[in-house]
């Protein structure tokens, strides 16, 4: 007979559930004395600790722990037959402790334990990764290669694969993966599933791809692992295209592989690719999965499609923050603030919990025709839930601030936020850069360098746009070549209109044309506009028709060639050409923008236009404006009709 163990006094700690669970298994018995003690044999004892370990009962572990340690014959058994039993006991109480987070009581455990095998090592292993504790994790994992008791298996790979998801452990992954190779491992499909997923994880594509194209057998984890990799690392196309190849072979998707497929519809902006994703989604009936909502929400919201993404929103029998803030990025990024403001205010009278990332959303909406006493509010909102010590809600707050002419509050915010990140220091100096305080934007990009923070692109947008605005050409020249020869980052065609409309704002217009000449890229629409908006500030309309010219092919529709030579036209007093560039607009059916002018008045924003009749006072605006203009000509005030641009042929 087996030998039995008595738990007394923790019946009434056992769920209910568990204990339907022992009547069913058989596993248990009741004496008929009066105490409150129940017989488990060695197979109910490992059934109760994986239920421990699973669901978190972490005291009801520790006291099955206690009561081995008076019951011997549990963990030290003198039948050899139950030598395995023994030890299966022990690893069932060690992945107790590790699952539940006490990896200082397993250390205890396994330092104690008088037999061990590789599962107690992948426990222990796996309990480290689970407290955030890597170099524990990587000190234990050699040990156990170091001794020659203890082999490695798949799961002792794929645990330590899973630890290595970050940059920095790219070298690591090779020498797993060898270690792999070494041990007879590399067409193991779980070893190879969870070496894809650490490889694209830290970066390294290329290995990434290779381990897939080369395993012999592959499943859905497989697939979905290098489908969402290459989407995770901005490869959309090629991610797209493996969904593709996957849905022709024999293998197929799940809802993670769906998601990812629609992952890369959105960085694609494939509307159509992604419509015929929802179709098929729709035929399997999953289409209705909270994630794959949300997914479906970002997907049409960034291919500009925010109505199929509301209709999604609206037909949805569950929501959550994720479906919240998905559209409302889909209002803000898709140019409707008003009702991205109404949707928020709505949510927020209706009692829904508003978390960060919702704040964050609502402050990217934020320009200069909202309104900043509804941002005040919101800061004020922000405080009392105590939002202000996220980075990006505070990074969002600089930026509102900013843009609506605040800049000495989002000085403010910056330097009571307690944590920055690059994002911060980038938000803040193109708030002075757009500000024009030049002088600030590069004594702040000097601290940011002193504090260790890497520079990205945008910081450098933001310094040549500074750089730009108060004429310090050298500085602007020297960080554009820092860019590439010391932070090895690329300028894009934004950083070379930077440059352009520096040259051109201090009159170099022969360098900034000499300067496009010699770019590795084609000019954009970007540079040229910049060119031409540089010749209209001077007046130069020779250099200005070349400009016009280029951007006339770039983008046949723009209205901005047109207006701007119609200005250089009207400065230079040549009123037949421009009479001509007015006519051929007309001629190519090209609109010029309307421009909008704003005021708030009590937390409301009033939007003007040229000859706007609409609004409710616009009597009273006129004739206010009106008795203005005398005074103003009383004053010897002489209107400038240079860049005054009519529609009819008259000036």
């Amino acid at each position: 007979m087996k030998p039995t163990w008595a738990f007394q006094k923790l019946t009434p700690q056992i769920p209910s559930w568990l204990s339907s669970l022992f009547k069913t298994q058989h596993i248990y018995q009741y004496p008929t004395s009066e105490n409150s003690t129940f017989i488990l044999n060695r197979v109910g004892v490992i059934i109760l600790l994986s239920i421990c370990g699973r669901e978190g009962f972490i005291r009801l572990g520790s006291s099955l722990h206690a009561s081995f340690l008076k019951n011997h014959e549990f963990l030290h058994p003198k039948n050899p037959d139950d030598f395995n039993d023994g030890l299966f006991i022990w690893n069932s109480l060690l992945c107790v402790y590790a699952k539940c987070g006490d990896q200082t009581d397993a250390l205890k455990l396994f330092d104690e334990m008088p037999m061990r095998d590789t599962i107690s090592w992948n426990t222990l292993l796996s309990g480290f990764l689970r407290n955030g504790d890597l170099e524990g994790c990587f000190s234990y994992f050699k040990r156990m290669q170091s001794s020659e008791l203890y082999g490695l298996d798949q799961a002792t790979l794929t645990t330590i694969f899973s630890a290595c998801d970050r940059e920095e452990f790219y070298y690591v992954n090779r020498m797993i993966h060898c270690l792999a190779v070494l041990n007879g491992y590399e067409r193991e499909i779980s070893v190879g599933n969870a070496l894809i997923t650490s490889y694209f994880k830290c970066g390294c594509l290329s290995a990434g791809r290779q381990v897939f194209d080369e395993m012999f057998e592959r499943n859905v984890i497989t697939w979905t692992a290098v489908i969402s990799g290459l989407a995770q690392n901005h490869l959309y196309e090629d991610s797209l295209k493996l969904f593709v190849k996957m849905r022709l072979g024999s293998v197929a998707p799940n809802t993670l592989t769906y998601l990812s497929s629609l992952v890369a519809c959105s960085g694609l902006q494939a509307l159509q690719e992604g419509r015929q994703i929802h179709g098929l989604l729709w035929k399997l009936g999953i289409q209705s999965d909270l994630c794959i909502e949300s997914a479906l929400m970002d997907m049409y919201s960034k291919c500009g499609n925010v109505k199929d993404a509301w209709q999604i929103f609206d037909s949805a029998q569950e929501l959550d923050e994720v479906s919240m803030t998905v559209i409302l990025l889909s209002f803000a990024q898709n140019g409707f603030k008003d009702e991205a403001i109404q949707f928020f205010v709505k949510m927020f009278k209706e009692g829904i919990q508003i978390d960060p990332n919702m704040v964050s959303a609502i402050l990217g909406v934020f320009g200069e025709d909202t309104s900043l006493g509804l941002g005040k509010q919101l800061h004020s909102l922000i405080i009392k839930r105590r939002f202000d010590f996220n980075p990006f809600v505070s990074n969002g707050l600089i930026n509102m601030y900013s843009k609506c002419k605040d800049l000495e509050e989002a000085i403010k915010v910056f330097h009571r936020m307690s944590q920055r990140n690059p994002i911060s220091w980038n938000t803040m100096i193109a708030a002075f850069a757009r500000h024009g305080d030049g002088s600030n934007a590069l004594q702040l990009y000097e601290e940011m360098v002193s504090e260790g923070v890497q520079a990205t692109d945008v910081t450098f947008l933001s310094l040549l746009h500074a750089c730009s605005h108060v004429g310090l050409i050298e500085k602007g020249m020297e960080f554009l070549r820092s860019m590439s020869e010391v932070h090895r980052i690329y300028p894009r065609t934004e950083h070379y209109a930077c440059v352009v409309d520096m040259l051109g704002r201090a009159s170099l217009l022969n360098e900034a044309k000499t300067f496009i000449e010699g770019l590795p890229m084609k000019p954009d629409v970007h540079i040229w506009q910049a060119l031409l908006g540089a010749c209209s500030l001077h007046g130069n309309s020779e250099m200005g028709k070349y400009a016009a010219d280029q951007l006339h092919s770039a983008a046949p529709e723009s209205p901005v060639p047109y207006v701007l030579m119609a200005n250089i036209y009207s400065s230079t007093g040549e009123w037949k050409d421009r009479a001509r560039t007015i006519k051929r607009m007309k001629e190519m059916s090209v609109v010029k923008e309307i421009g909008i002018s704003w005021m708030e008045i009590e937390k409301k924003v009033h939007s003007f236009v040229v000859g706007d009749r609409k609004h409710p006072q616009a009597e009273a605006i006129y004739r206010v404006l009106l008795e203005l203009f005398g005074l103003m000509l009383d004053e010897g005030y002489v209107p400038d009709k240079r860049f005054i641009l009519y529609y009819i042929d008259q000036d």
